[in-house]
């Protein structure tokens, strides 16, 4: 038995002994006041107290993204009252890649920390890499239906409205919690990215765009997003509003095309909230160190505080392969400037299909970047792991440092690489600086001098290991 089995069985009881309205979303039960289970769980994982998480979440400030068909899932919480968050991309290519393939970076992803798994897959059976996904995953997935829409059709002008709809509801009953859907690009957008270096870089985006100027016509999700909404409710699926012009180099960073479609998220995202659907907006993509806080406030002023869920962003163009790092460092930014959830990126950005390596590099650089925001944002005991950790370093507690790391295998192996039997584990030095040059190891000796022993910090360091192993890291 799932764990959430009983909780939506019972919201389902409890909804068709009311009005039979089918909303399920965690919205709309926060607007009526009621704490769900989910929202406990997320208080719990938070630190929050639950009347706070159903404030969050009522006001849209927060979501849950939890499909009631998705019951092996373990509710998270995306918002800025919230730590930050990150999500990994997986998903096959019409040309690489299978379901156990899929699995392995799925697994890879949630091993090492990451909150959320969108499935981008474009070829082969979708369907069912999907499903496999969604069975095998405790955390939310997301999805781009428009990919598989685009898979039924012989060309893109081909997309129906009726087909995408069909699309979203098979999607949103096999238990996808949240989707991008890109209903902000509407067809008088579309002229004001000539002049860009790179032109459209999102794939739903550019679909859209060509759909529009083909049949001269606009955006017909935006014409229709009321029908989603009536999809996305019965299921209780989120909406990630897409950034389909968002900029893919720092030259088109914060362009005319990029705001107007973000003025339109916001007003999209108050149509949902109409329905008590959950939102999330998009962000950038490629953006300078020194425009990046102008893109969280503006979309915390149009799109009325809705969680912030941006890709990167990547702070310089130069660096095929080490785009994970220029990334992260975008990312580390716009979360401590506060938006609420950070795409990876992987080191094959712009190059390929990352393969399970690429995603575990890509999952550990922006666990440091989220941890950075929360660090800078003061959120309470985000640095109790660091500071427990940098005590393991001066008390040359070895076994301790690796365990506190984020990647404990990795910094185990580095340490072990010139000094690997057991009794340097209890060495006052590593093969950086040997025995006679390390300076923590002078500096207690120095200390030792003047009268001093280290009970003051191991007695700290033993604190600090009580809350930091509470807390599950």
């Amino acid at each position: 038995m799932a764990m959430r089995d009983s909780w939506v069985e019972k919201r389902e009881a409890a909804q068709a002994q009311a009005n039979g309205s089918r909303n399920m979303s965690q919205m709309h039960l926060a607007r009526l006041g009621v704490i769900t289970e989910e929202m406990e769980y997320v208080a719990k994982r938070e630190k929050l107290d639950p009347e706070v998480v159903r404030s969050e979440v009522a006001r849209g400030r927060a979501i849950i993204p939890a499909n009631i068909h998705h019951r092996n899932l373990e509710p998270m919480g995306i918002g800025i009252a919230f730590n930050c968050k990150i999500n990994a991309n997986i998903g096959n290519s019409a040309t690489t890649s299978e379901i156990q393939e899929e699995l392995k970076k799925l697994h890879h992803a949630v091993h090492y920390g990451a909150d959320t798994v969108m499935d981008l897959s474009t070829g082969g059976n979708i369907p069912e890499i999907r499903q496999a996904i969604i069975n095998s995953s405790p955390v939310p997935i997301g999805t781009v239906p428009v990919y598989e829409a685009i898979s039924r059709v012989r060309r893109p002008e081909d997309l129906t409205i009726d087909l995408m709809l069909e699309v979203i509801e098979e999607q949103a009953e096999q238990g996808v919690d949240y989707m991008t859907i890109h209903a902000g690009v509407l067809r008088e957008h579309v002229p004001l990215v000539r002049k860009r270096i790179t032109g459209i870089v999102s794939r739903g985006g550019s679909l859209m765009a060509h759909w529009m100027e083909h049949h001269k016509k606009q955006n017909f999700l935006y014409e229709n997003i009321e029908k989603v909404c009536k999809i996305f409710k019965k299921h209780d699926v989120s909406f990630s509003f897409g950034d389909g012009l968002r900029p893919g180099s720092i030259a088109d960073a914060s362009d005319e095309a990029q705001f107007a479609e973000l003025k339109v998220l916001g007003e999209l995202t108050k149509k949902a909230w109409e329905h008590d659907v959950q939102v999330m907006i998009e962000g950038p993509g490629h953006i300078p160190l020194d425009k990046i806080k102008e893109q969280v406030d503006k979309e915390m002023e149009w799109c009325h505080e809705a969680p912030f869920y941006t890709l990167g962003p990547l702070v310089t163009d130069i660096a095929p392969g080490y785009d994970h790092i220029t990334s992260a460092i975008g990312a580390a930014m716009i979360g401590w400037h506060g938006a609420s959830m950070l795409c990876y990126v992987t080191p094959k950005e712009h190059l390929g299909l990352p393969n399970p390596e690429d995603v575990k590099q890509g999952v550990i650089a922006y666990k440091i970047a989220a941890h950075a925001a929360d660090v800078a944002r003061h959120r309470p005991g985000a640095r109790d792991r660091d500071d427990a950790l940098s005590y393991a370093r001066f008390l040359f507690d070895w076994n301790k440092q690796f365990e506190l790391s984020l990647d404990p295998a990795t910094a185990k192996a580095m340490h072990d690489e010139n000094l690997p039997d057991d009794f340097y584990k209890e060495a006052k030095f590593c093969s950086m600086c040997g025995p006679k040059f390390c300076s923590m190891n002078i500096t207690q000796l120095a200390e030792a001098e003047s009268g001093k022993d280290q009970a003051e910090r191991k007695q700290k360091f033993a604190e600090l290991l009580v809350k930091v192993q509470g807390a599950g890291a």
